[in-house]
């Protein structure tokens, strides 16, 4: 049984079967958790969908069976992939930012965001970039988890923007869904350049772009006059 639950603004899960000791040794979670690192790393390059256990099977030279003992059926282990992914994503972009308040965790978030992206995390790419293009149409568990993170990651840009208004740096005015929205859809764009183009100033150019946007929420009226 998995609960979620929120710490500092950043979802979390827990997994009961996980922590009720004998029933999951930890050698077999450090197995898993290697397995899901490399099922993440072929999900980027191949697209989600592409992942089976036979196909993960064949590239870890293992038996299906042994895969049946961590993940019961294809969607089962799609969904574990997406939750991993998540993990990586909140301890590289989300978690460091949480340090700070206000505009500073917002500035945080992007630059987070855009290093994450840059570095290639994952060998093909922002994983939920990816993700959400190819399961944007496809109903099930898989798209709804994207969705629930997607959302939880907006959510996360638009409050820190919401605190930063709320704190007087960003000018009262300012729809803050809407530059959330913005800089979401800059910093998706860098990925797509990156990846399509293999653009190497596309992260720079996305950084600017979403630079100059939180500056002119900040900018008092008067200055752009």
């Amino acid at each position: 049984m998995k609960t979620r639950y929120q710490q500092n603004g950043v979802l979390q899960r827990t997994d009961h079967n996980a922590l009720e000791g004998p029933f999951r040794r930890p050698r077999g979670l450090k197995t898993r958790r290697a397995i899901l690192r490399k099922a993440v790393n072929l999900a980027s390059l191949e697209g989600l969908e592409g992942l089976t256990i036979g196909r993960l099977a064949s590239t870890l030279r293992i038996s299906k069976s042994g895969l049946f003992a961590h993940f019961g059926s294809k969607e089962d282990l799609q969904c574990a992939v997406v939750d991993e992914a998540r993990d990586i994503f909140v301890e590289s972009v989300v978690r460091p930012a949480f340090k700070f308040r206000g505009l500073q965790r917002l500035r945080a978030l992007c630059e987070n965001w855009l290093s994450y992206g840059k570095a290639r995390v994952f060998p093909g790419g922002c994983f939920f970039s990816a993700a959400s293009l190819e399961f944007d149409d496809r109903p099930g568990r898989v798209r709804d988890r994207i969705v629930e993170l997607m959302k939880q990651w907006l959510g996360n840009l638009e409050q820190a923007a919401r605190d930063a208004q709320s704190a007087g740096e960003i000018r009262k005015e300012v729809d803050v869904r809407q530059l959330a929205f913005e800089i979401q859809a800059l910093a998706m764009g860098a990925n797509w350049s990156s990846r399509l183009f293999r653009d190497q100033e596309a992260f720079r150019a996305a950084s600017a772009a979403i630079s100059q946007r939180i500056d002119q929420a900040t900018e008092p009226m008067q200055s752009r006059e």
